[in-house]
């Protein structure tokens, strides 16, 4: 599969580049953010996979977390895909900002006319670590997942629905719940249908309820003062209970006076780099 680069910047000693290409899975081209590290020049390093949120590209994450100082220490390459197939003319696409294009869920859609391209979670799981693994110094086996907001929830799933892939996994301000807010019940019905008993494959609280897998920490920042937090969207303690319940270790952290925006995630996107390392490194 050709890649074409779209830009690279040089960043603490490593390169912040874009490339582009023909997605098999979603039919569509598609763009990706990639951080190599210096380490890359010379040797594997692992990856971390992140998945930005509703209406992001992926640019929002590359132009405003800040997380390329810690992944050049680290030695980890961070790769941010789209959140969605672009361009795919279905009518319908670009009417809401939480629904079609922006708004991928990170599921896979069975129903018309969405079946066909947005298949979001098929790309992640299995298209996109192939052409990385393909074309840059990864080293396969060590691979873990986070995200925010939309990207949070998908993390959240892909490490549960996929046991021993990911080595760690994290979020900020993740839709915990999707079967039971506003965003979930709009994305998944449009998605999946009307029957939601098949939602609930996408929805993490509902997933960790039956996780028997291996050890899975997750680590999950929250920003107090989130309006998406005080209108129902995120449902975070319904995540935690279910943890609690099956003993998978979570570790919740509610931030005082922090929103839902990109300044929330800089300001601790350092700490979700070292907990990632501390497994990707081991």
């Amino acid at each position: 599969m050709a890649l074409k680069q779209v830009s690279s910047n040089k960043c603490f000693e490593g390169f912040q580049k874009v490339f582009e290409h023909d997605s098999a899975e979603l039919k569509c081209k598609m763009k990706f953010g990639i951080y190599l590290p210096p380490k890359a020049e010379t040797g594997k390093c692992p990856v971390l996979y992140w998945l930005s949120g509703l209406t992001c590209t992926e640019q929002n994450f590359i132009t405003k977390a800040a997380f390329q100082q810690a992944a050049a220490e680290h030695g980890l390459i961070v790769v941010a895909p789209d959140t969605s197939p672009r361009g795919c003319n279905i009518e319908g696409e670009d009417e809401s900002w939480d629904f079609g294009t922006g708004a991928g869920f990170y599921v896979d859609a069975t129903e018309e006319p969405w079946k066909t391209n947005y298949r979001m979670y098929s790309y992640i799981k299995d298209e996109l670590p192939k052409l990385i693994n393909a074309n840059f110094p990864t080293d396969p086996e060590r691979m873990s997942i986070f995200g925010h907001s939309m990207g949070g929830h998908g993390a959240l799933i892909l490490a549960l629905k996929n046991p021993g892939k990911y080595k760690s996994v994290s979020a900020f301000a993740p839709i915990c719940n999707p079967i039971q807010c506003q965003w979930g019940k709009k994305a998944l019905g449009g998605y999946l249908g009307p029957d939601a008993s098949k939602w609930e494959a996408y929805d993490a609280t509902q997933l960790v309820k039956s996780y028997s897998g291996s050890r899975l920490d997750i680590l999950i920042d929250q920003g107090k003062d989130d309006q998406f937090l005080s209108a129902g969207q995120l449902l975070p303690d319904n995540f935690i209970a279910a943890c609690t319940e099956r003993k998978v270790p979570v570790v919740f952290r509610l931030q005082q006076g922090y929103d839902h925006s990109y300044f929330f995630i800089a300001s601790f996107i350092n700490d979700h780099i070292k907990h990632h390392a501390k497994y990707l490194n081991a």
